[in-house]
């Protein structure tokens, strides 16, 4: 294979999002031309991806760049989720005074920092697709330029993005000037050859840039103490903009974690794991208890987020292929659960109504049926409830992190998920008993309603048989 050839799909996708920049400078403020090349661009992309499956790994751009089952296994969960975020974003954006070409012109942009992200093999290549996407991420957040929150929301995201960009930067460079390398797998080589000796002043150097790497990737998975900017991001943000940030990112996160640190510095996972083992602890106690307090449910999804967090973490801890498996089926399974959810509530909204506080969902059972059913389905794998596919997710996860000796993590896990069902309950109750506070008629574009129906049906079909994606993902760390 010609070393190009393992970035086509990406090389398409930023050469497409240039062409539809432009044909929006001149498509019309209410046109859906912008949205329509979107997903006709996301559709192609995801089309060549789709074509690399099967293909032998490779690797090119002088080390920096590879293909391998993970990296396509995840780049094609992440356009199917970029699909579905555009479409249930497309009447939600066209009915406010949001730059309507400009959301789905920096969404293309983010999903290409993401994809470069999980195909990276060389730091500077993770920090490039990290950067494409933390920008893009800014910037939405702002677009809703006559909203106060949204403003400060940004900006607030943009000063702990930066800050967790620098100790990143910090940590990496630590690392090459350990190792003279920023390649991950010559990292990993020179690393295991000094494992005997760990008072190398080699391998003392490589750890103290490991922590500043684990705080910065903290920071941007919104693992707790790292948390502080997620629920001020997820209320203050459109809608639409919270539903990107909390689904496909997830994802494109969980491969930045396994390529630096399993990719290349697996050699000091003694040191990595009781790290990750006390984020995921924290996460699942601080998210889970805060979340109960919770009116405004972004916020609530907001600390939902960092729980699940400490359960992403919490099968990396193991150290084992079928910990990271369990850890990727659950990165992925989130991400659309999460989808689902948010759909609802942009369905639900209208112009000049947010969607944004509990009793907002008040009798939606009696209001539109599927839409409250959609929800409950969500809500439910999100609390762990069979069959959904949220109980299969955590079972793998927990059972991971059994069996590599972290019993007591896992028993927090379950403690968490108990208390956490409390408030996933609660949403339930009050879409089906509580009395319609809102009568207006929810009415949804067709093609919305049918990829919500489809969503929850997927979120309900991978519980029953969740195989075939646990397959890939057990294959991708074979």
């Amino acid at each position: 294979m010609d070393k190009l050839q393992i970035a086509t799909p990406e090389i398409f996708l930023l050469a497409a999002t240039c062409a539809v920049l432009i044909v929006g400078l001149f498509a019309q403020a209410r046109s859906n031309t912008v949205y329509w090349l979107s997903q006709l661009t996301l559709v192609i992309t995801l089309g060549l991806s789709l074509l690399q499956i099967g293909d032998e790994s490779a690797t090119g751009l002088s080390g920096a760049y590879t293909m391998d089952i993970l990296s396509v296994s995840l780049k094609n969960w992440i356009l199917v989720i970029a699909i579905g975020i555009f479409l249930y974003s497309r009447d939600y954006i066209g009915n406010r005074k949001i730059a309507r070409s400009e959301y789905f012109v920096l969404g293309l942009f983010a999903v290409s920092g993401m994809m470069i992200m999980t195909s990276a093999t060389h730091m500077l290549t993770v920090y490039l697709g990290l950067e494409l996407l933390a920008l893009s991420q800014y910037a939405m957040v702002a677009l809703h330029r006559d909203n106060g929150e949204a403003s400060e929301a940004a900006m607030k995201y943009f000063v702990l993005g930066a800050l967790a960009s620098g100790m990143l930067l910090y940590g990496m460079s630590m690392i090459y000037g350990a190792t003279g390398s920023l390649n991950l797998s010559v990292i990993g080589d020179i690393l295991a050859g000094n494992a005997q000796n760990l008072t190398d002043a080699r391998t003392i150097g490589a750890r103290f840039g490991l922590t500043f790497l684990i705080v910065g990737i903290a920071f941007k998975l919104g693992a707790v103490p790292f948390h502080m900017w997620v629920p001020d991001v997820y209320d203050g943000a459109p809608t639409s903009v919270t539903m990107f940030i909390s689904t496909a990112p997830k994802i494109a996160a969980f491969a930045m974690l396994i390529r630096l640190l399993v990719g290349g510095l697996e050699t000091l996972n003694a040191d990595w794991q009781q790290m990750l083992a006390i984020l995921s602890a924290l996460s699942m106690v601080l998210g889970n208890l805060v979340a109960i307090a919770q009116n405004n449910i972004k916020r609530m999804l907001a600390y939902s987020t960092i729980s699940h967090v400490g359960f992403l973490l919490m099968g990396i801890v193991g150290v084992t292929s079928a910990g990271y498996s369990a850890a990727m089926f659950y990165a992925i399974t989130y991400a659309f659960t999460t989808l689902a959810a948010f759909g609802v509530l942009l369905a639900v909204s209208r112009e000049g109504f947010e969607a944004d506080q509990l009793t907002d969902l008040a009798g939606l059972g009696r209001r539109h049926a599927l839409l409250a059913t959609v929800m409950l389905l969500a809500m439910i794998s999100l609390a762990g409830v069979p069959p959904a596919v949220g109980f299969y997710a955590k079972l793998t996860v927990l059972e991971s992190a059994v069996n590599a000796g972290f019993t007591w993590l896992a028993l927090l896990g379950v403690f968490t998920s108990v208390v956490g069902a409390f408030y996933y309950l609660r949403i339930i109750k009050i879409m089906f008993f509580d009395e319609p506070v809102d009568s207006t008629e929810v009415s949804p574009a067709g093609d919305v309603t049918a990829a919500l129906a489809l969503n929850g049906l997927a979120v309900i079909g991978l519980g029953l048989a969740p195989g075939l994606v646990m397959s890939a993902c057990i294959a991708a760390f074979a």
